[in-house]
C-alpha cells in the first residue's frame, strides 16, 4: 500500500491549518458537516437538483467517481465535476473509486476537486499519490473499503485532510448501513486524537437520522449522505434533521 516517506509533515486539518490535539474539525451547525451525493439526485433534473443544493446549508457535494473496473458501475467524470465547479460555491468532495487514479489526479483538480479521495486498496504507492494531490492543490483523502484492515492507518496521517470509512460496500447507492462501521470510526478517532492530528473522519453509505447520532458519537465530524437527504419535498428539513440529532 505504499511506506510514508520519511518527511516532516505539520498537523493540519483539512482546511489548511496547523493541527492540535483533537480529532476532527468542527463544520457547519452543532460541528456535523453534511456533503451531499449527487448520485443519488435526479440526473434528468440535474439542473434544478443543482439549484436546491446551492439553496441549501450542505457543507459539501460528494461526487462519485466510479470506472467500471474497480467498482461494478460506472458514473461520470472530471468533465462533468469542470461544469459544476462553474455553477456552485459549495466544496466539490470527490472520490475517486478508480483502479489507475495517478493517472487523472491533475485533471481531477483542475476540473474542480477540493477534496479529492482515493482508495487505500489500490495497487499504486498510495502515499506518493497523496503528497501529488496535496501537491496539486487539492486536500487529500484516504478512503477504506468495509473489509480493509485499519492497522496501518496511522501511517497516511501525515498525508491525509480526510479519512473516508465507507459503510456500504462501494459501487451502488442505497445501499443497508454496516453497523460495524461504527466501531471502525471509534477505532480510528482515537488513534487521530492519540496523534494529535486534525484529520476530518467522514462516513458514507446508507447515513439517515436514525443512525447519525450513533454516527457522531463514534467520532466521525462528516457525513456523506444521499438517498436520505433527497427523500421527500424538504432537502433543509432534511440536513437539519442530521444536524440537530
Amino acid at each position: 500500500m505504499g511506506e510514508p516517506n520519511p518527511v516532516p509533515s505539520s498537523k493540519r486539518g483539512v482546511d489548511g491549518a496547523e493541527g492540535s490535539a483533537k480529532g476532527g474539525t468542527d463544520g457547519g451547525a452543532g460541528g456535523l458537516k453534511v456533503s451531499i451525493s449527487l448520485l443519488s439526485a435526479d440526473m434528468f433534473d440535474l439542473k434544478d437538483e443543482l439549484a436546491r443544493i446551492n439553496r441549501s446549508s450542505v457543507d459539501y457535494i460528494h461526487l462519485d467517481v466510479m470506472d467500471g473496473h474497480f467498482v461494478p458501475n460506472l458514473t461520470f467524470g472530471y468533465e462533468l465535476i469542470a461544469e459544476l465547479k462553474k455553477r456552485t460555491g459549495k466544496v466539490l468532495d470527490t472520490h475517486l473509486m478508480i483502479s489507475n487514479p495517478e493517472k487523472y489526479l491533475a485533471k481531477y483538480v483542475a476540473s474542480g476537486a477540493d477534496i479529492l479521495g482515493i482508495h487505500y486498496e489500490i495497487k499504486s504507492d498510495v502515499t506518493t499519490l497523496l503528497q501529488e494531490i496535496r501537491k496539486l492543490g487539492a486536500k487529500p483523502c484516504l478512503v477504506f473499503n468495509p473489509g480493509s484492515s485499519l492497522s496501518e492507518v496511522e501511517r497516511f496521517f501525515p498525508y491525509v485532510d480526510q479519512i473516508l470509512l465507507m459503510s456500504v460496500n462501494p459501487g451502488f447507492a442505497g445501499q443497508k448501513f454496516i453497523e460495524d462501521t461504527l466501531m471502525r470510526g471509534r477505532e480510528v478517532a482515537a488513534k487521530i486524537k492519540k496523534a494529535s492530528y486534525e484529520i476530518d473522519l467522514q462516513i458514507d453509505g446508507g447515513v439517515s437520522d436514525e443512525n447519525v447520532k450513533a454516527i457522531r458519537a463514534s467520532g466521525f465530524n462528516v457525513v456523506v449522505s444521499g438517498s436520505y437527504l433527497f427523500r421527500g419535498e424538504s432537502l433543509e428539513e432534511n440536513i437539519g434533521k442530521l444536524r440537530r440529532a
